[in-house]
């Protein structure tokens, strides 16, 4: 049976992966592969268009429609520029913690399901069981989009999906999405005393900049009636604006990098068709007047959706029986559990650790909240196992 020492080397394995999302997860991969393998799951290993990086998905029990789906990402935030006391590859315990960057987001979810995944014996399991650990989820979930493609061309369908994202253990049925874009503008440059001259891409991004927050400002009041989220309405959110090479310079190139976390999608087309609106009919017509040339084009890094409270959830009642938990919650952050929902999917986010401590210098995940994953894993297997 899956111990906690067991659980806790794996996991101080795949912290020593140093899987940062510009980097190659493969090495990782490999390892999942070979582990699940030996617990006699059939692995597939589906690689992006470089194959710089895979997902695994592995099944173990019968082949056919309705299984349950374990899923985590393998890739983590960058450790640059974070003052850590301890190196961040080479897990460390100490205190009733293990530190190292993922362990709480979100390897530790990863090495309770592979120390688990030994104790089950496949042809004794009343339904499939799922193994999704996916890539660059923390860029924009590529890797579970290419998941649920690769599902979708095979025509399977599991029935639920546990999404190991760490919420202190406690059952979360919602949480909104995440768009990602970076919105760049071509001028026209030229010497600062004479700005008439020349179109300032800075100028111009400033603008778009400032209509975003106004619009930011518009969702507030269009907050659906009952929203459980906080706050209860769609966010808008500039994480960088930049441009320019020098004080005396018409700047001709300047980038806007921004996000919104829709609670539903209604507002997602409120807020692009007002852009839209705002550039053709105001921004580009007068850039355009100077410099013909001039453009602003939004590269989409990533549309993620969110994850719908439903009245009926088998991945909800599932879990409150593995956990014992009788209550339920929404978070902002998001995950890849939206994903599987448009598959048709109950989901529900369940996993170790705290938020608080994802992304962080000497993130850390508490052994007490690893054992506690290792407990429900181990009686989904229960559940799962045929009456001898």
């Amino acid at each position: 049976m899956a111990t906690l020492a067991d659980t806790t080397a794996i996991l101080g394995d795949l912290v020593a992966f140093p899987t940062v999302s510009s980097e190659s997860n493969l090495e990782m991969a490999g390892y999942l592969a070979e582990r699940l393998t030996e617990a006699g799951a059939r692995v597939e290993m589906i690689h992006n268009d470089t194959y710089t990086k895979a997902n695994v998905f592995a099944t173990l029990g019968p082949e056919e429609d309705g299984g349950i789906v374990l899923s985590g990402h393998t890739d983590v935030v960058p450790v640059e520029d974070q003052d850590w006391t301890s190196e961040p590859f080479a897990m460390r315990e100490a205190d009733g913690r293990l530190y190292g960057r993922g362990t709480c987001d979100m390897k530790g979810f990863i090495a309770a399901a592979l120390a688990t995944a030994r104790d089950y014996s496949p042809d004794r399991l009343r339904r499939p069981l799922h193994f999704a650990f996916t890539y660059d989820e923390e860029t924009g979930c590529f890797g579970g989009r290419a998941l649920v493609e690769h599902l979708k061309a095979h025509d399977l369908r599991p029935a639920l999906a546990i999404v190991g994202e760490p919420t202190g253990m406690q059952i979360i049925e919602g949480h909104k999405g995440c768009y990602e874009y970076t919105t760049s503008f071509t001028g026209l440059e030229g010497h600062g005393s004479a700005p008439d001259r020349g179109v300032n891409a800075v100028e111009y991004a400033v603008r778009y900049a400032a209509r975003l927050m106004a619009l930011h400002e518009d969702l507030r009041a269009r907050a659906p009636s009952g929203s459980p989220f906080d706050p209860p309405w769609t966010t808008v959110n500039i994480g960088r604006l930049s441009g320019g090479v020098a004080h005396n310079v018409i700047a001709n190139h300047a980038e806007v990098d921004w996000e919104m976390r829709p609670v539903r999608t209604e507002d997602a087309d409120f807020v692009k068709d007002a852009l839209r609106n705002y550039v053709e009919g105001t921004l580009l017509p007068a850039m355009r007047r100077v410099a013909p040339k001039a453009g602003i084009e939004t590269t989409v890094i990533g549309e993620v959706e969110g994850l719908l409270p439903m009245p009926v959830n088998e991945a909800r009642a599932l879990v409150s029986d593995l956990t014992g938990g009788n209550s339920t919650g929404v978070v902002p952050f998001g995950t890849e559990a939206g994903l599987f929902q448009t598959l048709g999917l109950s989901v529900v986010v369940c996993g170790p650790g705290s938020i608080e401590q994802a992304h962080k210098a000497d993130e850390y995940l508490e052994a007490r909240q690893l054992s506690a994953c290792i407990d429900m894993l181990s009686r989904l297997r229960t559940k799962l196992d045929l009456p001898h």
